[in-house]
Protein backbone atom coordinates (compact mmCIF):
# COMPACT_ATOMS: atom_id res chain seq x y z
CA UNK A 1 0.00 0.00 0.00
CA UNK A 2 2.94 2.55 -0.80
CA UNK A 3 0.79 4.27 -3.11
CA UNK A 4 -1.91 5.15 -0.30
CA UNK A 5 1.79 6.81 1.42
CA UNK A 6 2.20 9.12 -1.35
CA UNK A 7 -1.30 10.48 -1.16
CA UNK A 8 -1.26 13.63 1.00
CA UNK A 9 -3.83 13.89 3.74
CA UNK A 10 -5.37 18.02 2.75
CA UNK A 11 -6.53 16.80 -1.23
CA UNK A 12 -8.08 13.39 0.00
CA UNK A 13 -10.07 15.08 3.14
CA UNK A 14 -11.01 18.11 0.63
CA UNK A 15 -12.07 15.18 -2.14
CA UNK A 16 -13.67 13.73 0.69
CA UNK A 17 -16.33 16.06 1.84
CA UNK A 18 -16.73 17.48 -2.13
CA UNK A 19 -17.68 14.25 -3.27
CA UNK A 20 -19.43 13.02 -0.11
CA UNK A 21 -21.56 15.87 0.10
CA UNK A 22 -22.33 16.62 -3.42
CA UNK A 23 -24.34 18.05 -4.83
CA UNK A 24 -25.78 19.86 -1.44
CA UNK A 25 -28.92 20.52 -1.84
CA UNK A 26 -31.91 19.09 -1.95
CA UNK A 27 -29.52 15.74 -0.61
CA UNK A 28 -26.30 14.47 -1.22
CA UNK A 29 -26.27 11.28 -3.43
CA UNK A 30 -24.13 9.43 -0.85
CA UNK A 31 -27.01 9.32 1.71
CA UNK A 32 -29.69 8.78 -1.79
CA UNK A 33 -27.08 6.22 -2.55
CA UNK A 34 -26.94 4.79 0.80
CA UNK A 35 -30.63 4.45 1.52
CA UNK A 36 -31.57 3.31 -1.91
CA UNK A 37 -29.18 0.01 -0.90
CA UNK A 38 -30.56 -0.53 2.28
CA UNK A 39 -33.76 -0.30 0.59
CA UNK A 40 -32.51 -2.55 -1.44
CA UNK A 41 -33.88 -0.99 -4.73
CA UNK A 42 -30.37 0.29 -5.97
CA UNK A 43 -30.42 -2.22 -8.72
CA UNK A 44 -29.67 0.30 -11.87
CA UNK A 45 -25.95 -0.34 -12.90
CA UNK A 46 -25.74 4.09 -12.73
CA UNK A 47 -26.71 4.01 -9.19
CA UNK A 48 -23.97 1.59 -8.49
CA UNK A 49 -21.55 3.54 -10.40
CA UNK A 50 -23.20 7.20 -8.53
CA UNK A 51 -22.58 5.25 -5.05
CA UNK A 52 -18.90 3.77 -6.14
CA UNK A 53 -17.78 7.31 -7.61
CA UNK A 54 -18.95 9.01 -4.22
CA UNK A 55 -17.58 6.58 -1.71
CA UNK A 56 -14.52 6.55 -3.31
CA UNK A 57 -12.45 9.00 -2.09
CA UNK A 58 -13.74 8.19 1.28
CA UNK A 59 -12.38 4.46 1.00
CA UNK A 60 -9.36 5.60 -0.30
CA UNK A 61 -9.13 8.11 3.25
CA UNK A 62 -10.18 5.34 5.72
CA UNK A 63 -7.50 2.84 3.70
CA UNK A 64 -4.76 5.49 4.38
CA UNK A 65 -5.83 6.06 7.99
CA UNK A 66 -6.04 2.13 9.02
CA UNK A 67 -2.58 1.67 6.99
CA UNK A 68 -0.69 4.59 8.97
CA UNK A 69 -2.69 3.29 12.15
CA UNK A 70 -0.64 0.28 11.41
CA UNK A 71 2.50 1.30 11.18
Amino acid sequence: MTFLRKIPYPPLFLAALLLGLAPFKPEPHLVEKLRMLLNGILTRPIDIFDLLFHASPLLILALKFLAHKKQ
